[in-house]
């Protein structure tokens, strides 16, 4: 559930925050760590928000910290929901009538 008066927890601060602090791990530890395409710059922009956390990154982030893709990539959706429903014009609710049931009928035991 997306919070209602401020933004979600951003996935570059929970990524900081609960997981490099903790470990006492540099940025510049944790791109060697990562290795591959990562580089202090994406990793920064993550950190910073500025860069969304996508499939792969996910992966990696799963991979090297022992969490599950979709923990990130929830963290990313509740960022980017949030976002998109403070620049829209809310829809109105459509109001379905009321079906009236019958009586259900009593089962003589």
């Amino acid at each position: 559930m997306l919070p209602k008066n401020r933004k979600p927890t951003s996935p570059g601060k929970i990524l900081l925050e609960e997981f490099l602090v903790p470990l006492s791990m540099t940025q510049t530890a944790f791109v060697n760590h990562l290795g591959g395409s990562w580089s202090q710059p994406k990793l920064s922009a993550i950190l910073n928000d500025r860069k969304s956390i996508t499939e792969a990154i996910a992966l990696d982030l799963a991979d090297a910290l022992g969490t599950s893709p979709e923990f990130w990539m929830s963290l990313q959706t509740n960022i980017n929901l949030w976002e998109a429903s403070q620049k829209r014009k809310k829809i109105p609710k459509l109001h379905f009538p009321r079906i009236r049931r019958a009586p259900r009928k009593k089962v003589n035991s």
